[in-house]
């Protein structure tokens, strides 16, 4: 089996290099596993080079069994690698990748979704950090396949259209609020390159509200659109989603407006779509998990205003905050004075949907609408075009991805 070892060194706290020298290569020499090459990234979108000139040389070999890659970074190299793979010329397939992941960057979210931390993995993080290189060197190692959510980026129609732009997603696609935190995160990075800089970029942000449109598609799982009944602990049909008509309309303004595939967390402890887990492991066709905050549903919402969206700030900081506490979030719901409680019957503050895709068409004239997060990666939809994101799965055993778990 082909084993490539890429490592990004100046992901998160810039510690990978000392963590793949001291513990991961020891690792794998201690199960007779050696790497066929061990690279240290150079730049931006270096990963997936590194990669496909592996594939190139590796040539039949790696078509006749899957290549490892065991990949110390965070969640935006993984999403570099894959987008650098799909944008790069080949006249065949590409062969199954599995990938033993190794938590180097800042917020980890793939990782920390597959293994949940506990009190426990506090104590040895290193142990914890190496948990998908041991089951890759196990001898019985098992793979969980990886969805990803296909984004295109369209500009509006007419005679002389522009080209569209495609981004590939393992982790989220997100608008609105989240969008606008990573964009205004990287410019904390230099003075705090800690996960406390998301939350200083939500604060500067908070009070935004996003105009624009949305559809909803049903998942290929269930033929509709389903949304969480917290009365019922699970997810149902949506109203307005039949097996003749699936589709859901939705109109802004939007406060919030996230995408999973793959992870139930951003952080480790920051649990946003806690259902998205479900069944993942089992294979079948993907689906997103959309967690959706909207102004309109608020009983004390009346019009615009600069004070209706400091008062609507102090509700999504809520909606945030709860998610911290193992995704109460999804559970949170109006009183009759547009109060958020944790109990009763009044409408859900935050719309959880589960879909097959979506589109967002942003207004015109609201510059933040355009932003579109993709695994961090921040886009810009064209003035009066489109995003279409996609959930997909990998088409058999063959090709794709899939994580060492």
């Amino acid at each position: 089996m082909p084993v490539l070892v890429i490592y990004n060194p100046v992901s998160g706290d810039g510690s990978a290099k000392a963590l793949f020298d001291d513990h991961v290569l020891p690792l794998l020499n201690e199960h007779n596993i050696t790497p066929d090459a061990v690279v240290s990234t150079e730049r931006s979108g270096h990963a997936g080079k590194i990669l496909a000139d592996f594939l190139a040389e590796a040539g039949s070999a790696a078509d006749e069994q899957p290549v490892s890659v065991v990949l110390g970074s965070g969640d935006g190299t993984l999403h570099e690698l894959i987008n650098e793979l799909n944008n790069a010329p080949t006249a065949k397939p590409l062969p199954r990748i599995h990938l033993a992941l190794v938590p180097a960057g800042t917020a980890n979210a793939l990782y920390s979704s597959i293994f949940p931390p506990t009190p426990q993995d506090a104590e040895d993080p290193i142990a914890y950090k190496l948990k998908s290189v041991r089951a890759f060197a196990s001898a019985s190692p098992r793979t969980i396949p990886l969805n990803l959510a296909v984004s295109v980026l369209s500009p509006p129609p007419g005679p002389r259209p522009g080209a569209k732009q495609v981004s590939i997603s393992a982790v989220v696609a997100s608008t609105a609020l989240h969008a606008s935190i990573l964009r205004d995160s990287e410019a904390l990075r230099a003075q705090d390159p800690s996960i406390e800089r998301f939350k200083t970029a939500a604060r500067q942000n908070i009070a935004r509200w996003y105009y624009a449109t949305a559809k909803l598609f049903p998942s290929a799982r269930t033929g509709v659109v389903e949304v969480w009944v917290p009365a019922r602990g699970t997810f149902r049909p949506h109203e307005a989603s039949t097996e003749d008509e699936p589709i859901v309309d939705l109109v802004g303004p939007f406060a919030y407006f996230i995408a999973t595939v793959n992870v139930d967390r951003l952080e480790p402890a920051f649990r946003i779509a806690p259902r998205a887990r479900e069944g993942l492991e089992d294979g079948g066709a993907a689906a997103l998990d959309l967690v959706i905050v909207r102004p309109m549903s608020d009983p004390a919402y009346s019009m615009d205003s600069d004070e209706a969206r400091a008062a609507f700030a102090q509700k999504t900081g809520a909606v945030l905050g709860a998610a911290y506490q193992d995704g109460a979030h999804i559970g949170l719901r109006y009183a009759e004075d547009g109060s958020v409680v944790a109990e009763g019957d009044g409408p859900t503050v935050v719309e959880y949907f589960r879909c097959g895709g979506w589109v967002w068409e942003p207004d015109t004239v609201d510059e933040r609408a355009h932003l579109l997060c993709a695994d961090g990666d921040i886009l810009t939809i064209p003035p009066g075009g489109k995003v279409t994101c996609t959930a997909a799965a990998p088409i058999n055993d063959h090709t794709g991805f899939a994580l060492y778990a």
